[in-house]
């Protein structure tokens, strides 16, 4: 198993598809390293030498901010709009939808489970 930006990536995928189980690395993300690197799009992670490995995580670690860096990098950014007490700030911090959607239905992936309110059948 092969481990790079401090995760265990699947052995038996093939690479660009490995390559996303990276927190910040997506599908063309994965491509451009791929081709930095000169990797074939149908090679298999178990297939990789040490070498190649070795040549992706330098790439990685060189050009993309991946992981622990991209979730800190994020929310510092939320806590900056937070501490702003700008209006995507406001919406942080009571936790709802931030931005533009409707609140008065729906939204109950950011509002939680719907709170039941005494008397109010009509």
């Amino acid at each position: 198993m092969a481990r790079i930006a401090g995760v265990n990536i699947p052995t038996n995928k093939r690479v660009v598809i490995a390559l996303q189980y990276i927190h910040g690395i997506g599908a063309k993300k994965a491509e451009e390293i791929t081709e930095k690197v000169g990797i074939a799009a149908e090679r298999r992670v178990n297939q990789l030498t040490d070498a190649e490995v070795l040549q992706i995580r330098e790439t990685i670690d060189r050009d993309y901010i991946v992981e622990g860096d991209l979730r800190r990098e994020v929310s510092m950014n939320i806590k900056r709009l937070m501490d702003l007490g700008c209006y995507r700030g406001l919406r942080h911090r009571r936790n709802l939808p931030v931005r533009g959607q409707r609140t008065h239905t729906n939204a109950r992936t950011r509002k939680g489970k719907a709170k039941p309110i005494a008397g109010k059948k009509k």
